[in-house]
């Protein structure tokens, strides 16, 4: 099946929110000083990094492909948020991970957005953007927990 721009919009609304995921967890990383939260942001902005790459090559428009450090408005706004949230509750472990949940929402709900209308895509997208949702809700259960 020939890739469509609604396709090519999709993944580049993933790649970017993988992108905001990436620096929030790395904004998070920063506002913590406890070593397991900092091995947790460290790995799970290394999985939205990786995310993003296996999403990249589905993309037929180059011209459109985001640069890697292309993030929404919203997510700049929101890792602002993180920092000053950090400096008012001293950067303790509950407001930084409420944070990263938060921002784990967002991401989920890009995903959604994506897999409610996948007429357009083919079923090999669809299946790897079905496996990241998976993995994304996972980490979010994970930071929830904790």
């Amino acid at each position: 099946m020939q890739t469509t721009e609604k396709t090519n919009t999709a993944i580049k609304d993933l790649v970017i929110i993988n992108n905001d995921r990436t620096q929030g967890y790395k904004t998070a990383s920063d506002n913590t000083t406890e070593a397991d939260l900092k091995a947790l942001f460290t790995r799970l902005s290394q999985q939205s990094k990786g995310f993003a790459d296996e999403l990249k090559p589905l993309m037929t428009d180059n011209d459109k492909l985001p640069k890697e450090d292309e993030t929404k408005n919203t997510g700049k706004l929101f890792r602002v948020w993180m920092d000053v949230k950090a400096a008012l509750t001293g950067k303790n472990r509950k407001g930084v991970l409420t944070s990263c949940e938060f921002g784990e929402d967002k991401a989920k709900k890009t995903y959604d957005d994506v897999l409610k209308d996948t007429e357009d895509l083919d079923s090999k997208t669809v299946e790897l953007i079905t496996k990241k949702r998976g993995e994304l809700q996972k980490s979010h259960d994970e930071i929830k927990q904790l």
